[in-house]
């Protein structure tokens, strides 16, 4: 059976991944292609409840070593139990945030180092990268705005505009770094245009 392929979703708040993953979901299975949509921290029930204490505005303080580590902890379950599975079944897997995220957050966002990173992403998931992966980019401030009106914030989105200004940074180097995998679409311009970008940059594995 031919292996499916991994492609990813990322960016920082409030840049339309929700309504562009089912966009991409939708555009799949136009295709007639069998597709399984997840999400990063979650997708099995062990890292959803990982995810809800990575969220948890009102937990006791994470230490950044603990937080960098229960997201490494819950991507090891979902490889295991969803991703890995569902790509050998020859699936396709679509998946919100991915170890991008966690350059962009931790490395970023929590200036941690990025060797300790990398070290967790080859020993979590040995040679496991996506095929392709859409960085939504917008300025901060457009994206925060956005965010805003979702309602209240979990304890990522209550950091300062400076974190995510490190975020921002941290996920645009990842573009430097991986120009052939991450993609950029610039998430502040009309969604139809946003639209036509992720369909244009998905050609390549639809072929």
């Amino acid at each position: 059976m031919i292996r499916g392929k991994f492609i990813t979703l990322e960016g920082g708040e409030g840049v339309g991944k929700t309504t562009n993953l089912e966009f991409i979901k939708e555009h799949l299975q136009q295709h007639h292609i069998p597709v399984v949509v997840t999400r990063e921290p979650g997708g099995t029930l062990l890292a959803e409840k990982i995810r809800r204490l990575l969220l948890d505005a009102d937990s006791e303080p994470l230490a950044e070593q603990a937080e960098l580590l229960l997201m490494f902890a819950a991507r090891a379950q979902h490889i295991k139990h969803v991703i890995d599975p569902a790509l050998a079944q020859g699936n396709w897997v679509l998946c919100d945030r991915f170890t991008d995220a966690t350059y962009a957050y931790q490395g970023g966002g929590r200036n941690m180092k990025i060797s300790t990173i990398e070290w967790l992403e080859n020993f979590v998931q040995g040679s496991l990268r996506p095929d392709l992966t859409l960085l939504l980019d917008a300025p901060v401030e457009i994206g925060m705005e956005r965010a805003r009106k979702r309602g209240a914030f979990d304890r990522f989105e209550a950091e300062k505009q400076s974190f995510f200004e490190r975020v921002r940074r941290a996920y645009l180097l990842q573009l430097e770094l991986h120009p052939e995998r991450i993609k950029l679409i610039k998430a502040n311009q009309p969604l139809c245009d946003v639209q036509r970008a992720i369909v244009d940059n998905m050609r390549v594995l639809l072929r």
